[in-house]
């Protein structure tokens, strides 16, 4: 064991779309740049594509994966600030909206996987009820504190840290490199 946390193949899936679909369709900084999204269907498409899954979104879906974003959004920063009652709050809400249940699916390389599907087949509902049930397997497991917002100011993209020692603050390498960059030249003496 490396002591990496492994997540169900299924929860590291829906974390991640969570992660995308946040920084994707919700305004706020991407390092230093502002952006103020766009919730197209063909963004929403890149958001969710796979190798093996070509969904069809349309401008309804799009709008309310957006709007999904927003509520995912405030599950991160809540956690992020230890506000778990208020992350718990928001992700049961959305376990109940949109009616996650579980279901084991024969696993591509044989055995089986635990997924969570919606009584609705829609693509919206099925997203919504699998990023509700992977974000409570998260939160309900001590591993609730990696869920995380990153502090390169003024940068608030989200991320869930899989790091072995649960260390990570930034959301990628580049926020990372520009926070320490910025530390180094503040030590160096003015010549």
């Amino acid at each position: 064991m490396t002591g990496q946390i492994h997540f169900d193949s299924h929860v590291v899936v829906v974390t991640d779309v969570a992660c995308r679909l946040v920084n994707a369709l919700t305004a706020g900084f991407d390092g230093i740049t502002p952006i103020d999204p766009i919730g197209n269907p063909a963004v929403v498409r890149e958001v969710l594509e796979r190798d093996d899954y070509h969904p069809r979104v349309t401008a309804v879906d799009a709008r309310r994966l957006s709007e999904l974003a927003h509520r995912v959004r405030t599950v991160f920063t809540a956690t992020d600030s230890g506000n778990l009652s208020q992350a718990v709050a928001t992700v049961n809400d959305l376990l109940e909206e949109f009616g996650a249940r579980p279901r084991l699916d024969a696993a591509s390389g044989g055995g089986w996987t635990l997924h969570f599907h919606s009584r609705d087949p829609g693509l919206v509902v099925g997203w919504g009820a699998g990023i509700a049930a992977g974000l409570a397997l998260a939160i309900g497991s001590d591993l609730a504190g990696r869920l995380g917002v990153c502090s390169a100011d003024p940068c608030d993209r989200v991320y869930v840290d899989g790091s072995r020692n649960s260390n990570k603050r930034f959301c990628s390498t580049r926020c990372q490199n520009r926070v320490k960059a910025a530390a180094h030249r503040a030590r160096r003496p003015i010549v």
